[in-house]
Parts: C-alpha cells; structure tokens; sequence
C-alpha cells in the first residue's frame, strides 16, 4: 500500500456525461471547453484523472419509489447503461489507462472502489468537478472530508443548472471544507511545481 502523500493530488471529473452537461442548456459549451483544458493541464503535469459517471440498469431496478430525488427517472431510459447519452461526454473522454468509475446515485464513494484507487496512488488531495455542484460534487466532498482527504473544488470545473445553488455552495459552503479556486488558478499552480 503507498503511503498518504497530501501533495499527491487526483483530479475527479465526475458526471460530465452527455445528458448532465445538456442540463447546462447555454452554459455547457463554455464549461465543457474549460473543463477540457483543466483535464489536458492535469495529465501533462502526470495529475492522475478518475473519471466517474451515474449510469443505471435498464429499468432502473436500483431506484424506489421513495427516492426522491431520482425516481423521476423511473418509466424512462435516462441514464442508463445502454442509453449513450450516459457516455462520459467526448470534450472529457477518458484515455486508456485511466480509470471510469460507476456508481448509482450521488456520491463517487457510493458503491465504487474509488477509495481504493486512491489508497493505492497515495492520494491525499482530491480535486473535485463535476455535474453537478449540488449532487456529486457536495456529496463527494462530503464523504471525502470524513474520509480525510483534503480537498480543492474548482468553482468554474463545477456547474448546476440551478446557478444560485451552484454560488452558494461555491462560495459558502464549500470553503469549510475545501480550498476552492478557479481552474486557472489551479492549472497556474501545476505548472509553477
């Protein structure tokens, strides 16, 4: 097992799948564009990149009616494993060797190995972004603090379709827990190292 670097630093892209980032309408353009060039800054400074995607069974057997937040999906294909629109979108595709991840529901911890796989690159830091700010991202963060990670959320590497929402975490919430900056600030900092 390797030992726990906290400088050692895992970039999370989580979410980031063709029917999330149409949720942007206007927005996602703009965002997946940043994001793309946040994911190229990590790998050419040897970041690792995990990505992580909510994807169901056909027929969504994992979801109860007394889920509320996603029982919308039920009667329909959406996020499915054999729907493409799930796919991780193309502007974040994974390369080969690095890691996809699916899980059910919020969280990246939830149901994934994810705690293994960085346990095994001796990760320390996680940097999270995502689709969106109010369901992985504070979900991921959430288990991550009580995991002991320490974290840096990148505000622009996140969004939500509700802009309000996605500002208060950002600026409120997520500073109790995170160090957060823009992807500018971050990738400037790579390349300083």
């Amino acid at each position: 097992m390797s030992a726990v670097n906290r400088d050692m630093q895992v970039l999370l892209v989580m979410d980031v799948q063709r029917a999330v980032a149409a949720q942007l309408g206007d927005r996602a353009d703009a965002y997946l564009s940043r994001l793309a060039g946040t994911v190229e800054a990590a790998r050419a400074a040897g970041v690792p990149v995990i990505h992580v995607r909510v994807r169901h069974r056909d027929g969504h057997p994992e979801i109860g009616p007394l889920n509320k937040p996603f029982r919308g999906l039920l009667g329909t294909d959406t996020i499915t494993e054999s729907n493409p629109e799930s796919d991780i979108h193309p502007a974040v595709a994974p390369r080969p060797g690095e890691p996809v991840l699916d899980k059910r529901f919020f969280s990246a911890f939830a149901g994934t190995d994810l705690d293994a796989l960085l346990t095994a690159r001796g990760a320390g830091t996680l940097v999270l972004t995502g689709l969106a700010t109010s369901g992985v991202v504070i979900s991921t963060l959430r288990d991550a603090t009580e995991r002991q990670y320490a974290q840096i959320v990148l505000s622009d590497g996140c969004d939500d379709a509700d802009e309000e929402m996605h500002r208060f975490l950002v600026e409120q919430f997520f500073p109790r827990e995170a160090d957060v900056m823009t992807s500018a600030e971050w990738t400037a900092g790579l390349a300083a190292q």
